[in-house]
């Protein structure tokens, strides 16, 4: 993918959206979404992840509508986070990714990141953002390449939530059974 595209999931249930605006730059890829989830509550949300050229979180904000509250993370690339204010946050160490769990783009994160081709798999600690409560912890997961640049298994180590997942050329979602599935976008 070079410069700009657009993509749109649904929820499963067919009741909430989102609109997704993907930028590649030279030095940074952007992303930026609005999501109107129903999923486990009604709220609409506002969330920008930016990335260095090897798809490493560097910066990750989050608000949802109507609260005053926002998520602001920034990380140096090699694991190591700050909030917005520039404290330290070591309970995040080690991880590399950020999981939004209102959007299926997050995964795109570690798939464009590590680059997985059938057979390979990777063990990874991400940053962990539950909205509409703010709460940041992290979560240990598993990418498990089927088809190379086509098919990934995602594994939540602490729990039995496993799902496959299609992606397109450029690592970004098309299905996402149970959860999302795209309706705009090629």
């Amino acid at each position: 993918m070079s410069g700009t595209c657009v993509r749109r999931w649904q929820e499963w249930s067919g009741s909430g959206l989102q609109h997704l605006v993907l930028r590649e730059e030279p030095e940074k890829t952007v992303a930026e979404a609005v999501v109107l989830t129903t999923a486990d509550a009604i709220f609409a949300a506002h969330y920008r992840i930016e990335c260095d050229r090897s798809w490493r979180v560097r910066r990750a904000e989050a608000t949802v509508l109507g609260d005053d509250r926002r998520v602001l993370l920034e990380s140096d690339g090699l694991g190591r986070w700050r909030d917005g204010a520039g404290r330290s946050l070591p309970d995040l160490d080690g991880a590399f990714d950020v999981d939004l769990p209102i959007t299926p783009f997050t995964n795109t994160l570690p798939i464009r990141r590590l680059g997985l081709t059938a057979g390979q798999s990777a063990d990874l600690k991400v940053v962990y953002v539950l909205l509409p409560a703010f709460e940041i912890t992290t979560d240990p997961q598993r990418y498990v390449c089927l088809e190379t640049g086509r098919r990934f298994r995602y594994e939540s180590l602490d729990s039995d939530f496993v799902r496959e997942l299609e992606v397109d050329a450029d690592g970004l979602v098309i299905d996402y059974p149970g959860l999302f599935k795209r309706v705009y976008g090629a």
